[in-house]
Parts: C-alpha cells; sequence; structure tokens
C-alpha cells in the first residue's frame, strides 16, 4: 500500500496539532503539528535537541509532572494530552509499543529474559504461565533469537546489545499495537547489528500492519525504510513530505544541509558539516530557530516565526522558498 493508497483509505492513526512542550526554561516543542497513518513508517529527523524526543515523551504522557504542555494529540480519537494516568497506562500498554534506545536499562537484571516477557503477557492476556510462556517464545523466534526456549532462562547482561534490543521490540509486540514509537533504537549497536534491527522493524511493520515512528539521527536509514519523513530543528517541524519528495527535492534550508552531511558511496570527499550548533531556546520563538545558521537568511527570517507553506503534501517552514525565492 502506498502513501497516498494509506491517506485515503483512513483517518490518522495518531494526529497531533498546536503541541507545546516547555521543560523548566526551555521550550522543546513549539506548535508542532503532524499525522501518522495506519501502517504507515514515519521516519523523525533532526540533531539531539530538536524535539524528536520530548514530543514522542509528551504524546505518551511520559514526561515529568513540571512540564508544561499544550495543545493536541488524539489516538484513535482519544486525547492523550492531559489525560488521566490510568487512561495513558492502558494506551501504552494495549495500543503502542515503545522501543527504546537503552535496551539494557529497560530490562530488569535480577529477572530472566522469560520471567520479564511472561509477567507483561499476564498482565495483557488471561493465559496460564505455560501458556505464557510458550508465547514469549514465539515472539523470541518472530524477532529473530535463536533457541528460544533457552533465551527464555537467560539474564539480560548474559545477551549481546542487539539481542537485547530484539528482546525489546518482541516485548513491544505483546499486546499486538497498532503503533510502535522507536526512539533511536540503534544508537547503542554497531553498523550491522543496526541494520539488522531497522529491517526486524520494517518487516514487522509490513507483516503485522503496524505503524511505526522512528526517531533516528541518520538520514540513510530514513531513505532506505521510511514511507515519510519530517525533519525536526529547535523544537518545530520545519519539513515533512513523502520520502522521495524530500531527498529528490529538499525545500528547507536545514533538511538541505542535513542531505549534504550524509556520505555517499565512491565520495571521497570531506563531509559538508553544518556550521554552527543548534540553538537553546529559553524564550518564546519571535524568528525561524535555524536562522543563526542558515546561509539563505534575510532580514525577514528574523521577522517572526515562518508560517507553513505547503506544496501539496510537501510542507515546510521557509519564508524564502515559500515566497519563491530559493
Amino acid at each position: 500500500m502506498n502513501v497516498a493508497t494509506r491517506k485515503e483509505a483512513s483517518e490518522p492513526l495518531l494526529r497531533v496539532r498546536n503541541l507545546n512542550v516547555r521543560i523548566g526554561r526551555v521550550s522543546a516543542v513549539t506548535d508542532l503539528s503532524f499525522d501518522i497513518y495506519p501502517q504507515e513508517f514515519l521516519g523523525v529527523v533532526g540533531e539531539s535537541g530538536s524535539g524528536e524526543s520530548v514530543t514522542a515523551k509528551a504524546v505518551l504522557g511520559l514526561l515529568p509532572p513540571s512540564a508544561q504542555i499544550s495543545g493536541s494529540a488524539t489516538f484513535q480519537g482519544q486525547e492523550l494530552i492531559n489525560a488521566n494516568p490510568e487512561t495513558l497506562r492502558k494506551i501504552r500498554g494495549d495500543k503502542i509499543g515503545l522501543v527504546f534506545q537503552d535496551a539494557l536499562a529497560a530490562l530488569d537484571p535480577v529477572y530472566t529474559i522469560g520471567d520479564q516477557l511472561v509477567e507483561a503477557l499476564q498482565a495483557h492476556r488471561k493465559i496460564s504461565r505455560k501458556q505464557a510462556r510458550s508465547h514469549a517464545a514465539d515472539l523470541l523466534d518472530e524477532v529473530g533469537i535463536s533457541h528460544p526456549d533457552r533465551r527464555l532462562d537467560s539474564y539480560p547482561h548474559q545477551l549481546s546489545g542487539g539481542q537485547r534490543q530484539r528482546i525489546i521490540i518482541a516485548a513491544a509486540l505483546i499486546s499486538e499495537p497498532d503503533l510502535i514509537i522507536a526512539d533511536e533504537p540503534t544508537t547503542a549497536l554497531d553498523v550491522t547489528v543496526q541494520k539488522q534491527v531497522l529491517a526486524l522493524l520494517t518487516e514487522i511493520s509490513e507483516n503485522r500492519g503496524t505503524a511505526v515512528l522512528l526517531v533516528t539521527h541518520d538520514m540513510g536509514v530514513v531513505a532506505q525504510h521510511c514511507h515519510r519523513v519530517a525533519t525536526f530543528y529547535g523544537g518545530m517541524l520545519v519539513e515533512a513530505a513523502d520520502v522521495y519528495s524530500l531527498f529528490e527535492h529538499p525545500k528547507h534550508p536545514y533538511t538541505q544541509a542535513l542531505l549534504r552531511s550524509v556520505p555517499k558511496l565512491g565520495d571521497d570527499g570531506p563531509f559538508e558539516a553544518i556550521p554552527g550548533a543548534p540553538m537553546r531556546i529559553t524564550k518564546p520563538l519571535d524568528r525561524c530557530p535555524f536562522a543563526a545558521r542558515c546561509e539563505f537568511v534575510s532580514h525577514d527570517c528574523l521577522e517572526g516565526v515562518p508560517p507553513e507553506f505547503h506544496d501539496g503534501d510537501h510542507r515546510h517552514r521557509c519564508i524564502r522558498v515559500g515566497k519563491g525565492e530559493l
């Protein structure tokens, strides 16, 4: 199913509108809106501190109570922002699976893998311990763990990083979720294992019809695995499009700079790094957040936050492109 067909066939699974998040003095997310559809693989990219992980945690109610959150995030029509904790726990357990980057921290070191998966299974289903253990072995087999019956008796420290990440993915599948949020799931893994884990997420999405929201810094990963991509900068969504349009015709200067920084096969030239460093936003934005690092900056870029421009399904926040000057 292509992206256009997917959109025509269904309402958004997750709809985020005008989301704002402030943590202490930092404006972590500003006026953020996006959708993810059933069966879609959406990549969210940007440098560290751009607001991707904060957005995921805000949607799921995982930010500290001190965080100030406004706006709307509805999952299958149910509002998540400021929902009661019990509602959020049920949705996180039954409808949305989570895959974090630090698998070792996500697993309890004093319990076997089998004990942890069986407990989770029995929390979601009325089944015996024997049935839960059998199903846990099936899940490990699905995510590519060899000798799953034996691995159920292993402790987290006895497994490799790639095996632990596969187990976290298996745990995310326990309730047969409609959406998996994977927050930099391959950060601590070597390149070969990264490829295996991402291929596994793609296979699960295709076989189970599960939507995936993937937070990553790697544009190459996005090109290979995602249907659509959203570029974040300074807590804002600065560009979003289907993966082909964005890679062929990037409109925002930040997306263009990210793509120039990707190493190319057969190119021995130096990396083209983005000058400067991401800004730490402590006051309400009054200009384009990328202005200080942009080679095309003009006076207009400093006169308020750029509006969102639309070219079909291709969205961006660059005034100069919107005016046809770039």
